[in-house]
């Protein structure tokens, strides 16, 4: 449950910075923080999603779907 949770966390965290680069990107002017810093969080947090996933199914704390065949 615990991963679970956390994945949720980080996929909300990384929608919010790509609505963060998208309205920099929108306004067409240079701010205090560019657009390449949200994307490169966004990036950040889904290669930090994938090693605890592979992680948490190494460990066996989840198991991943038997195959449908």
């Amino acid at each position: 449950m615990v991963v679970k949770i956390t994945v949720a966390i980080l996929l909300i965290w990384m929608a919010y910075n790509l609505f963060l680069a998208m309205k920099i990107m929108l306004k067409g002017e240079q701010s205090k923080e560019s657009m390449t810093r949200f994307i490169g969080r966004r990036v950040l947090t889904s290669a930090v999603i994938m090693l605890l996933l592979i992680l948490a199914i190494v460990t066996g704390i989840i198991t991943p779907n038997p195959r449908p065949y």
